[in-house]
């Protein structure tokens, strides 16, 4: 294994962790999408299968080093793209999400279109390959976090729930350091410890936010579903 990629097997074994906490968080949040729309469960559920893509590709390639087995650096470079498309997937689903309480979002207008976030994620995609780089794809997933964190504290907030909330504020908090830091080429083990260790954080605070949220989303009785819902479909049959 070489200096510059130095990653004992303790640490590429726990690398996982996060990934599987942001993956059960993400699938935490396609059933009361999937219930209040058929549409918006399919996007939250492709989202979140991207999601625990990119992680798990990294993931796997960490290890691999570890073991002293090749460089796959396309499994290193496809987190953020992953990442990316996943969470612009699940930002479209969660706009779609009226608050407790509050109006069904009408016809889906201020929501944008699926092929404009997929326009945006290929612009992105090429501007990254002309700088032989995935720190646009990166900025990308900064960008979508931040619209779906903003909208899980916004729900959280319509169910008072504070808890959920603060959770949603730590999640958003350490997303945006995460990013910067799983970009840098070269790392010290040590900085790796750190920086896995507050992702574990980071992303058990978005497993704590999303099931306090599916909770709330599966007993409150005022939340009828959307007239494209699976339980309004049976309804209609």
């Amino acid at each position: 294994m070489s200096g510059t990629l130095d990653y004992p097997l303790s640490l590429a074994v726990e690398d996982f962790v996060p990934v599987v906490l942001t993956g059960a968080g993400a699938a935490l949040l396609i059933g009361p999408l999937r219930r209040h729309s058929v549409r918006g469960g399919r996007s939250g559920a492709a989202g979140a299968a991207l999601i625990l893509l990119g992680g798990l590709s990294k993931a796997v390639w960490k290890l691999v080093v570890a073991l002293d087995g090749p460089d796959l650096q396309v499994m290193n470079k496809a987190l953020f793209p992953c990442l990316s498309a996943g969470f612009l997937l699940l930002a479209h689903a969660l706009l779609t999400l009226p608050a407790a309480g509050g109006p069904e979002p009408p016809g889906g207008r201020g929501t944008p279109p699926l092929w404009g976030l997929a326009a945006a994620w290929t612009a992105t995609g090429v501007v990254g390959l002309l700088l032989t780089s995935t720190a646009p794809h990166m900025v990308l997933t900064i960008v979508a976090v931040t619209v779906c964190a903003v909208r899980l504290i916004l729900l959280a907030r319509s169910h008072r729930d504070t808890a959920a909330a603060a959770a949603g504020g730590l999640w958003l908090t350490g997303m945006y350091v995460l990013g910067p830091l799983a970009a840098r080429p070269d790392q010290s083990v040590a900085l790796q410890w750190v920086e896995q260790s507050a992702n574990t954080l980071t992303q058990g605070a978005f497993v704590l936010l999303a099931w306090r949220l599916a909770r709330h989303r599966r007993t409150a009785p005022s939340l009828a579903p959307s007239p494209s819902s699976p339980q309004a479909e049976r309804r209609r049959a």
